[in-house]
Formats: C-alpha cells, structure tokens, sequence
C-alpha cells in the first residue's frame, strides 16, 4: 500500500494537466549563463544550478557543442525587453505573441525547454521579471527554485500546492523528498524520457526507504 501511495504521488509531479505523463530529463551537460544581474548575483545563480547539478550527478560544461550555451536565465524589468535580445525569437516559438500574453497575464516568470530528437532536454530558457514580488525574494531563494524547475520536465501542475524549497534554521534548502526524486530520476539505468506512469513505479523503488 505504502509503494502504491508512493507511485502515485510519484506519478503527479510529472503528470500534466491534460492527464499524459511526460518525463525528461537532460541528455547533454548544462552550460549555463545568466544575463541581467551583476558579478555577486551570477555566482549566487551559477551556485545553484551547480549544487543541483551535482544532486543529480549532471555534468556542468562550459560551453555545448552544439548551441554553445544550453542553460540561460534572463532577469528583466519588463517583457517588452526580451525583443530587444538579437536572435532570442529564432530560439523562442512566436517570441511577441509571448511577451504580449505575458504582459497582459502579469506574469513574473516563464520557462521553456527544448528536447532533443528522443525527447530529452537540450536547452532551457529561464525568464524572471523582476516585480515587486521578486523583488522581495532573496536571490538565493530565486536561483534555487529556478534550478530545480529545470533539471527535470515537471508537471505543469508539480508545485502547485507546495514549493520545492523550505526554511531550515532560517536558510532556504530543497526539499529533502524532491532531492530524493531528483537524484532518482538521473539514474543511469532509468530512461531520459518516459511517457507511461508505470515509469513512476521505477522512480519510487530507488527513493529511500522510511526507518
């Protein structure tokens, strides 16, 4: 009964709101790189996605061979300022039609992925528009988050009740149960890609055991 619960809650964070399953993670190493902060903050967000890499045991590179970065994070003030970065709507599907839905949405964040031809992540493209919610959101908080929504293909509906991260002694840590998906999910013997929910059975039997 226990593994039965597991599976399905297992199941729910990559199970999407139209009821499919879809499970990806990345194919290739990341190589990061952050725009729109200064020198202090880019360590504080390369951090992150450095220690969140290392949980899933997913090489770090300088560059990709094939797209030369394949991780990037925006901090902007306005959507309106994506348009403005050469050849970012040749990377992003129907880039003006995004920001305007955005905009009109209030939106203070948006992800995209791309995948490659089995399925599994290529690219990550992370948009963080700095409103006075954000704003008041410290940059290790930020980064954090925005590292675990994009070393796996979570539900569009994952966290929706619960954050990823909390509070432990007044600092903001990963949840110690979605460290343990995380590092599940890289599994070597465990598939990029996975598009049936049994996939949630094989994730739940390498997760640790409760004394």
């Amino acid at each position: 009964m226990a593994d039965t619960i597991m599976s399905n809650t297992l199941a729910g964070l990559f199970t999407r709101s139209d009821g499919s399953y879809l499970f990806s993670r990345w194919g290739r190493p990341i190589a990061p790189v952050v725009f729109g902060v200064e020198d202090a903050t880019l360590r504080v967000v390369k951090g992150a996605f450095e220690a969140v890499a290392a949980l899933a045991g997913l090489p770090m590179a300088e560059t990709d061979p094939e797209l030369g970065v394949n991780l990037m994070v925006f901090f902007i003030r306005d959507w309106a300022e994506l348009l403005e970065v050469p050849d970012l709507d040749r990377l992003i599907p129907n880039l003006r039609s995004l920001c305007s839905r955005l905009t009109k949405d209030e939106a203070n964040q948006y992800r995209h992925f791309r995948f490659d031809r089995d399925g599994a992540i290529k690219a990550a493209f992370v948009f963080l528009r700095m409103d006075a919610h954000l704003s008041e959101t410290s940059v290790e908080t930020l980064a954090l988050a925005q590292a675990v929504h994009t070393v796996l293909l979570w539900s569009d509906q994952a966290f929706g009740r619960q954050s990823p991260l909390a509070q432990s002694g007044g600092t903001v840590i990963l949840r110690p149960e979605i460290a343990a998906v995380i590092r599940a999910a890289y599994d070597p013997v465990l598939p990029k890609v996975a598009r049936d929910p049994s996939h949630a059975l094989r994730l739940a039997a390498r997760l640790p055991r409760a004394n």
